[in-house]
């Protein structure tokens, strides 16, 4: 089946959720830097995505969706940071690392996906 629209990206829709999670843990957090680098990095997974799906073609849009595995990968990197600094808990980090690795693991499957048959219609 063909993606229309990046609504229905599942890694979009996960990627969309773990952002909120990270605004939600982070926001009163006063290491104004480190939030602003994660913030950023989260959001940037999801919108990749949905910049990418617009594209003129599978091998542009296969980039947008390394860029948003890059970022899902800074994120997780940062979340390793937040545990170091006592900015999060074990369990926090646990939780918010699996949410990365499934988006991970999602969007390698949509780069094999896309890379051997034509996704976007």
């Amino acid at each position: 089946m063909a993606i229309q629209k990046f609504e229905d990206i599942v890694g979009w829709q996960k990627a969309q959720d773990f952002a909120i999670d990270i605004y939600l843990i982070f926001r009163d957090l006063k290491d104004f830097g480190f939030r602003d680098q994660i913030c950023r990095a989260v959001v940037s997974i999801s919108n990749n995505l949905a910049e990418g799906i617009d594209r003129s073609s599978n091998a542009d849009f296969s980039r947008f969706v390394y860029t948003a595995l890059g970022s899902c990968s800074e994120t997780k990197s940062m979340i390793y940071l937040a545990k170091s600094f006592n900015y999060i808990s074990d369990e926090q980090k646990e939780e918010l690392l699996n949410k990365g690795n499934e988006i991970s693991k999602i969007l390698r499957g949509l780069i094999k996906s896309i890379s051997s048959k034509k996704l976007l219609t």
